[in-house]
């Protein structure tokens, strides 16, 4: 909501980073937009390394068997590995063992997620309608998997593997939200072709809210269908699920042809990732934060060429080496971050004009936030209680930061809509990995480096203060 509310204020490509620039200025806009670098490019390479293991499915159920250290990661190749050694297990098929070696480095890579993203880099490059086309093809190809996998797969349900519902407890759904929100994030995307609509203020916030409630609920049913055909815990490095289910019961066949048709249902996610980010990237070029080049538009395909090369390089050769468990919290980190701007952004605009498309809904958070937060501190008053025993420190940052925030809304009668979605975005950010959290900051103090040393001496508004 609060994006499709930023949409309708604001129809310029960008998403995220323009909302915060208007909102907030050029330095968090810039801190924004350099997390949304980093959401698009690792998002795009798990989807990169998902698509791999479906399409070297394809491969082996037509008689075509690529060399298995080719169609891997060095980290999971290993683990493989030792596990085989552990377990006795014969070694001699394995990528480990059967990788070509130069100077005792193991030559182990993944050259289909490689290849995809170069061929999804050269549709980005060609053009909007063109790749409109191929992602609409493509989308209805993914709906119709999907129908498929529930409509199948229900025959194959056992109820036994929904027992215990909970293995992990509420809180372990907490932590698997925060794994798996980049599946919900392509509505971000959306905003990122703003320049392209016809009616940018009218089809942005109705394209967000629609795709997103339609993912929501097939997202949920696919779920539910799959970890009752089998046990959760089986889906351990595990890169092709919808196949690997139909494998499990027994009906590899059909494993085959949803391999084959996922292949092509992923290809739109990459397709829409691989348009969104050499856009982004153009926003910060035209603001001068970025060099000149990467806002330069193709003469022919009117698209950001430039960007959209570097953006596939960005994306293509990272997928041939990183591991999937390494990347995937990192995508929903930069995410929630910029999730959090977004909502922020919204309490600091002016009341909307009466013939904006879209409002946000006004509802008064005064009295509902207050007992809002104290059911919340009741609901996990164990945790609360074992802060300074298990050093839960980023959940006590959450609470004092959510008390603030409450004394606010009442003393400024903030609106709850954007408010529950920071606090809901806050929370599922301080349930990622400290390890995620490292590399973040790495890579935002990265950023801030560019942008002192860079983008502030070039930027167009620091010239027009000149």
């Amino acid at each position: 909501l609060c994006y499709a509310e930023f949409a309708a204020r604001i129809p310029v490509s960008g998403s995220a980073y323009t909302y915060s620039y208007v909102a907030f200025g050029e330095l968090i806009a810039w801190i924004i937009g350099w997390a949304l670098i980093l959401e698009y490019a690792i998002g795009n390479i798990v989807v990169a390394i998902s698509w791999s293991g479906y399409f070297t499915n394809v491969l082996s159920a037509v008689g075509v068997y690529l060399p298995a250290w080719m169609v891997t990661d060095p980290k999971t190749a290993h683990d493989v590995y030792l596990q085989a050694v552990q377990s006795h297990a014969d070694l001699s098929s394995l990528a480990w063992t059967l990788a070509p070696q130069i100077a005792n480095f193991r030559l182990i890579f993944n050259l289909p997620a490689f290849l995809i993203v170069g061929f999804i880099s050269i549709l980005a490059y060609i053009g909007i309608k063109e790749s409109k086309r191929s992602a609409n093809a493509m989308v209805i190809v993914k709906l119709l998997v999907l129908l498929l996998v529930v409509v199948v797969g229900y025959f194959y349900i056992n109820t036994d593997n929904y027992l215990p519902f909970f293995p992990n407890h509420f809180s372990g759904v907490l932590k698997g939200v925060s794994a798996v929100f980049y599946a919900y994030i392509g509505f971000d995307a959306i905003s990122t072709t703003a320049e392209e609509c016809q009616n940018p203020q009218r089809d942005l916030p109705r394209g967000m809210l629609y795709s997103l409630l339609i993912c929501t609920v097939i997202y949920i049913i696919t779920a539910l269908v799959i970890t009752g055909m089998v046990p959760y815990f089986k889906f351990e490095h595990v890169t092709d699920p919808l196949a690997f289910v139909f494998n499990y019961v027994g009906q590899e066949k059909l494993g085959k042809f949803i391999s084959f048709s996922a292949v092509v249902a992923a290809t739109s996610v990459l397709l829409v990732f691989q348009i969104g980010q050499p856009r982004i990237w153009m926003s910060m070029s035209r603001d001068g934060l970025l060099p000149k080049a990467f806002s330069k538009m193709h003469k022919k395909f009117k698209t950001p060429y430039i960007a959209t090369i570097i953006a596939g390089a960005f994306v293509a050769i990272p997928s041939l080496f990183i591991n999937i468990d390494i990347v995937t919290d990192l995508t929903s980190i930069g995410t929630l971050f910029a999730f959090v701007i977004v909502c922020a952004g919204v309490l600091t605009l002016a009341p909307a004009l009466p013939e904006q498309r879209f409002k946000l809904p006004y509802i008064n958070g005064r009295i509902i936030l207050p007992i809002l937060l104290f059911a919340f501190i009741g609901a996990f008053s164990e945790r609360i209680s074992q802060i300074i025993n298990t050093k839960d420190w980023l959940f006590l940052i959450f609470l004092i930061s959510t008390s603030i925030i409450t004394i606010f809304t009442i003393k400024r009668k903030w609106s709850l809509i954007p408010i529950l979605g920071l606090l809901c975005c806050m929370y599922l950010m301080i349930e990622i990995p400290v390890n995620c959290w490292k590399v973040f900051i790495v890579w935002m103090l990265m950023g801030l480096t560019i942008y002192f040393f860079y983008g502030y001496k070039k930027s167009k508004l620091n010239t027009l203060n000149d």
